[in-house]
């Protein structure tokens, strides 16, 4: 890590950034107070990322069951034909808030 005053990094800048892509890190001071850092920026993968980086050593193999089509009320229920078991409570309540006093200081 080279340690460097403001007046000599504005100096010598090209020296110091051919350091850095050397991978040696370039702390810029301000009265020997550090105040900046100069790193070397991260390069991209070269080669592609590899698949199947899981638990598996050998890799995971995807079930026959998972291309077998879906159950008919699982795909209803997907497509928005099927009622929804949480919403069917709600008409009662929304009744009961209707008819009941409005509160007070409220104004329809």
């Amino acid at each position: 890590m080279l340690n460097i005053n403001i007046h000599e990094a504005k100096a010598k800048l090209s020296e110091y950034i051919a350091a850095v892509e050397a991978g040696e890190t370039v702390v810029i001071c301000r009265r020997n107070v550090p105040v900046a850092e100069i790193v070397p920026v991260a390069q991209p993968r070269k080669e592609p990322r590899p698949v199947g980086l899981g638990p598996y050593e050998e890799g995971y193999e995807i079930p026959a069951s998972f291309f077998e089509p879906l159950p008919d009320e699982l795909l209803k229920a997907f497509n928005g034909e099927l009622p929804d078991p949480f919403m069917d409570g709600f008409a009662a309540d929304a009744e009961y808030m209707r008819a009941a006093e409005p509160t007070p200081g409220y104004k329809k």
